[in-house]
């Protein structure tokens, strides 16, 4: 494996400030396995807030926090029961509520920023973080960033929820807000190069691009994915396959992780209906905050990517009603729908519920039976969303039963095959090659990079990069002394 350059003045730049600071930062395997962290920093963590601004929750970076203990647990996950899917096959989605920010962001911005730090490429006392997105992961970011010690620059559309946007200026993030919704990000890439361009001392950390954000899902979301299938499979199960929607193209990472350990499982990405642009080149505006953006992502390894769904997102926020009034939850109840399960599908936020429509269309697709299962991701839960319910029902009336009759019967037990297709190998390749009107003639990579991305063995060699991140890290704690 190759060893990174360190810029050893930076390091112990960095050290320096963590030693001052109190910080102590986790490896990888820390937070794909907690038990590997120290029962001196379990014990500290116990009358701290998940969300609090303090160092030791950088050990809360995992899958596996228990909310009521403050400790960990098993993988946090939920499964979605067929008086909802309508499908044989089992869906299974890991939570992403229970992550400090309530996001599973937070851990792919520390993917991104951590190695940077203790490879000296960062500066944490001069330079400033510069988190680009369309929503959690400058959440993510900027979280990390205060606990590290390092200040903050959340650009994000200014179309986003307003929770968002009063969270990052609450605990004193610099917040800049870009031109248009969810889809908008050539402005937000725009943004960035002014601030290259004008700001010396901040450093950009675009998850769109940055190997980190994927390399972290690998390892901890692939192997919580893992977990949670073994915790419920029967002696016939087979991991059928993983959906989740593209976005920065960091959670579809954790399919690559799944595909080497079960063989013959798929990978289905899934965009809006509204903004296509695997599906068939599309644009547009969408309301599926989180998920897609006219473009592919540099760090989306389209190569092991099997099938595309395109999902509307009025069938998303019309589910979120169901799931979460009062008439929908009645409705529910009625088609035999456990009242345990009711009061958690609010763990599914808006891509959450993507992502479930995902894996019920694949899952119709390939006739899957009872003895499949196919996993996804709630990445986020609808706390991050008050707002838009609000929002909702003054656009779009008071919910009632016939309301959510009609949004059970259609957009779930209804939902169809349509607007998704299976890539062949041409289809595959034509998707990565549109990454070079975003990433050569705008964002200033070369094409010998874009080759060398379809290459299978350069994402062995990224993914692989983790054992070194943890070595690092293990050698900055030393230097930190704490």
């Amino acid at each position: 494996m190759p060893k990174l350059k360190v810029n050893s003045a930076v390091v112990k730049k960095n050290a320096a400030l963590c030693r001052k600071r109190g910080i102590i930062m986790p490896t990888f395997r820390q937070m794909k396995d907690p038990n590997l962290i120290p029962e001196k920093i379990k014990k500290s963590l116990k009358p701290v807030g998940l969300w609090d601004i303090n160092p030791v929750n950088l050990f809360r970076i995992t899958w596996k926090n228990d909310h009521k203990t403050g400790g960990f647990g098993g993988v946090n996950f939920l499964e979605i029961p067929r008086e909802i899917t309508g499908i044989k096959a089992r869906v299974i989605g890991i939570v992403g509520k229970y992550f400090p920010t309530g996001a599973h962001k937070v851990g792919a911005a520390y993917g991104c920023l951590a190695p940077r730090m203790v490879t000296g490429e960062f500066d944490a006392q001069a330079q400033k973080a510069v988190w680009p997105s369309t929503g959690n992961y400058c959440r993510g970011g900027a979280f990390d960033s205060k606990l590290l010690g390092t200040t903050p620059v959340a650009i994000l559309p200014e179309g986003m929820s307003k929770e968002r946007f009063d969270w990052l200026k609450e605990i004193g993030s610099e917040v800049i807000a870009t031109p248009g919704t969810e889809s908008n990000v050539k402005e937000i890439y725009d943004k960035c190069w002014e601030i290259k361009k004008t700001r010396k001392d901040c450093v950009i950390f675009n998850q769109f691009e940055e190997m980190g954000n994927p390399t972290w899902h690998y390892h901890v979301t692939g192997a919580a994915l893992e977990e949670a299938f073994n915790a419920v499979k029967g002696p016939k199960s087979r991991l059928a396959g993983f959906t989740s929607a593209t976005g920065s193209a960091g959670t579809i990472g954790a399919g690559d992780y799944l595909k080497k350990k079960f063989p013959g499982s798929f990978i289905t990405a899934s965009e809006a209906l509204q903004c296509p642009t695997i599906l068939c080149n599309g644009f547009g505006e969408h309301r599926i905050e989180g998920i897609g953006d006219k473009h592919i992502p540099w760090v989306h390894n389209v190569r092991n990517t099997d099938v595309v769904t395109a999902i509307d997102d009025e069938a998303c926020v019309r589910i979120a009603r169901l799931f979460n009034e009062p008439e929908g939850k009645k409705v529910l109840a009625q088609y035999g729908v456990k009242k345990d399960v009711i009061e958690k599908l609010n763990l599914l936020g808006f891509s959450g519920i993507s992502n479930l429509l995902s894996a019920i269309k694949t899952a119709k697709y390939y006739e899957l039976t009872e003895n499949d299962v196919v996993m996804t991701v709630f990445t986020d839960s609808m706390e991050l969303y008050g707002s838009r319910i609000k929002e909702m029902e003054r656009d779009m009336g008071k919910y009632t039963r016939e309301n959510a009759l009609v949004d059970l019967e259609r957009r779930l037990l209804g939902e169809t095959t349509d607007h998704m297709k299976e890539l062949t190998y041409a289809d595959r390749k034509a998707v990565h090659n549109l990454k070079y009107f975003t990433w050569i003639e705008q964002q200033g990579r070369t094409s010998d990079e874009l080759r060398r991305l379809w290459e299978p063995s350069y994402w062995d060699e990224t993914f692989g990069m983790v054992e070194e991140y943890d070595r690092l890290i293990e050698a900055f704690n030393r230097e930190v002394g704490l």
